[in-house]
Parts: C-alpha cells; structure tokens; sequence
C-alpha cells in the first residue's frame, strides 16, 4: 500500500487513493495475500472489508509494518483519528524509515492541531526516500511544513519549504496564495501584493485572493482600492462575514457612514465572535461613541483581561470620557504586558500629564521615544511636564520645539507655549 494520509491539513487537497506505482528502487517483498486483499479493498475505499481483514492479519502478525500502516490509513480515512495515529506509531516502529508513515502520521497530527510533533514527522518523511510513493508525494510533504511554518510566522522556513515543493511537483493554484500569505507575514508587502495579483490573473474569482489584496492594501492605507477589491469578493460571496468585515474596516478609515451599520449587523449576527466585537468597538470609537465602544471593551476584558491590545482600546475611551485615573491605570497595565507599544506610552504620557504626575509623563515619553518618533504634541507633554517640575531650560527647549512643529496647527497650545517662553525667559 502506497498511498499516504487520508487527507491533509489544507482541506482543499484531494484524499490521496492508494498507487499503483511500480516501486522506483528495490522491489519489496510482496505482501502476504490476506494483506494484498486488504490493499484492494481500499483501493475500492471499502473501509470495513479492509479493516476487517487487516484486523485478522494483525492478530497473529503485530509487527507487520505494511498491514499496520494500511489499517492506519483505512481508519484515517473513516475519520478514527486516535486508532489511525496508534496504527501509523506501531507501523514505524516496525520501519522507522517508512516514507509514507511518517507523511500520513504528520498529516493526521497536523489536522489535530499538534503542530510540534506534526512539523517533526513531516521533517522526517522530506529526508527520507518517497521509493514507491513518488516525488509528487514527498512535494505533498514540502508543502505541509511550509503551511505550518507559515502558521508559525516562520517565513524564512515557509519560503524554503514551499520552493523545495516546487522543485518535485508543478505550481498549483494554491501555491500562489501560499506565496502571498508567506510574504505579508515577513512584512515584504510588495511581493505580497505580487503574488495576490499573479492568482487573480488566472483565477479573478479567487476570494482568499481578492481578501488577502485588500489587506496588504489596507495596511498600506490604500483603502479606496481596498474597499473596491472587497465589494468584487463580496459579489462572489455576499454571506462571508470576514469579508464584509475588511470591508467595514476599509469604510471606517475612510469615514464612510456605511461602515457603522454594517459592523452593527455583523456583530448581531455573531454576538459570540470575539473578532467582530472588537471591530465593532474599533469602529464605534471612530463614530465618537466612546460609551458604546467602552462597554464592548469591557465585556472583552473581563474575558482576557492582559490583552495589551484591549487595554489600548479602553485607555483611549476612558481618555476621550475625561476619565483620566482610569485611563493611566489601563495604559499602565498596557505597558507592561506589551513595553514595545510606542502607542501605550503615548496614552500614558497623556493621561498621566491631566492627572498633573509629571515624573511618570517624562519616564512615559522616554520610553516612547524608543519606538516612535517625537511629533508636536509630544513636545507639548515634555515642555509642560518640565515647566510643572520648574526645570526651566529643559521646558524652554520643548515649547521652542513644539512651536516648531506645530507651525500654527494648535493656536491654544501654541499661543500657551509662547506665553510661557516669555515667562520663563524673564527669569535668571
């Protein structure tokens, strides 16, 4: 028996139906009759006659590495997903160098969501000779790791593997998408974008093309051409709510009032899909109803309560409701689950300069500072977080940079920050 797992992790791909192959290197020995006829039976996908037989065959030939991957195939392929990973782990015992064992066990493992042990199997098989199972089988190997290296934002290895892919079988259609996804992981939106529009090329009703297009385009605020690439997929498939999701989000950053509703409806019509929540509370934010987008926050929280991104969300609220202490406490909170967010700092540098804490504006800014450029309002915070602390030179300094960067975008602020140059300039 020669074929490999049932089915794969993808489950666009075709079950695998047992070869026919001659075998390309040195001609096993040939399986006993009873076993022969259990390979017939499978090849006819008559599960229970094949398990049947190879059942009998075992009782009395427990090592027999070719009846035991058999029976793990038949029962992988009735959906016996514990008997198949046992039978495919007895048969490499029996032949820890069987190819097409070590591919169906990685498949399997795969499916159920092992990826450490799946990614290990699947390894193996790639170094392995595919012998009667072909090199098209062993491309079939190269494409799962890559899909699990791609999950584990591996792209460097997702990469490798999908090209190791190609060097044994043609391109296939999903190949492209596969390139794409690899690419907007490794942040090479470019090549992404390529690759989306290489499949939409031959296939211009490819909704995972047209949705993964409009995301590298929204990321690059390309949101016109976003929103345009969305209602073409929706027309394909007018009920995925994914879709119609982006293209809520692309009308939000356009400030398009036909975002709102459409988020609303979405969220009605999944009140339990997390993700739709806090879109939903993205885009309420957006509309001004920071009230609105608060309680959807809140409930999120009390869910997953260090979720940096969450807290970002709520901080921002609580700023816009003037709810100042509570603001710092979420940012705080923020900050130390997630140091890198340039954002987070921001807001507790906000929060913490209309609380009148000056110490935790000037550490909140320096450690912004690490991650993201000083903008007007920046300098803003540092010159009135040094005029509260009377350092004068240093407070000096940031209301001239200030004005320099505001260049009359902020009169209240820049009128102030004048005033206070005078003032502190009168002084020794």
């Amino acid at each position: 028996m020669t074929s490999a797992s049932a089915q794969d992790p993808a489950p666009t791909e075709p079950k695998p139906i047992p070869s026919t192959q001659a075998p390309a290197l040195a001609e096993p020995a040939p399986p006993s009759p009873e076993v022969a006829e259990a390979e017939a039976a499978i090849v006819k996908s008559d599960w229970k006659a094949a398990t049947a037989k190879l059942d009998a065959w075992l009782k009395d030939h427990p090592n027999d590495g070719e009846a035991l991957f058999d029976a793990g195939y038949a029962a992988d392929s009735e959906g016996r997903t514990a008997d198949a990973e046992g039978l495919y782990r007895r048969a490499l015992e029996a032949d820890p160098q069987s190819f097409k064992a070590h591919v169906s066990l990685g498949l399997l493992l795969a499916r159920e969501g092992n990826v450490e042990d799946a990614h290990t199997e699947l390894a193996k098989a790639t170094q392995l000779d595919a012998g009667d199972a072909g090199q098209a089988m062993k491309a079939r190997a190269w494409r799962a790791l890559a899909k699990l290296d791609a999950t584990a934002h591996d792209s460097t290895e997702a990469s490798n593997d999908l090209l190791e892919a190609l060097k044994l079988s043609p391109e296939r259609a999903d190949d492209g998408l596969l390139a794409a996804r690899i690419a907007e992981d490794a942040g090479e939106n470019a090549a992404a974008e390529a690759a989306y529009r290489r499949v939409l090329a031959t296939d211009p009703n490819s909704g995972q093309a047209q949705a993964g297009l409009a995301h590298v385009l929204m990321a690059r605020k390309e949101y016109p051409e976003a929103e345009e690439q969305l209602r073409t997929a929706l027309k394909q498939s007018p009920a995925d709510p994914a879709l119609s999701a982006q293209l809520a989000m692309a009308l939000a950053a356009q400030d398009k009032a036909e975002a709102l509703p459409l988020m609303q409806k979405l969220h009605q019509d999944h009140p339990a899909d997390v993700s739709m929540t806090r879109m939903l509370a993205a885009v309420l934010a957006d509309a001004g109803d920071y009230a609105g987008s608060d309680k959807l926050y809140a409930t999120l929280l009390e869910k997953t309560p260090d979720d940096a991104a969450l807290l970002l969300g709520h901080g921002q609220n609580l700023i816009h409701e003037l709810r100042f202490v509570d603001a710092m406490k979420a940012y705080t909170r923020a900050t130390e689950l997630d140091p890198a967010n340039g954002d987070g700092w921001s807001g507790l540098a906000f929060a913490a300069s209309r609380t009148h804490q000056s110490d935790v504006t000037l550490h909140a800014l320096t450690m912004r500072s690490k991650y993201l450029p000083e903008v007007a309002s920046t300098y803003f915070l540092w010159a009135t977080a040094y005029d509260d602390l009377h350092q004068r030179g240093q407070a000096a300094t940031y209301y001239q940079h200030f004005l320099d960067a505001a260049a009359g975008k902020f009169p209240d602020q820049e009128w102030q920050a004048r005033q206070r140059l005078k003032i502190l300039g009168s002084k020794p």
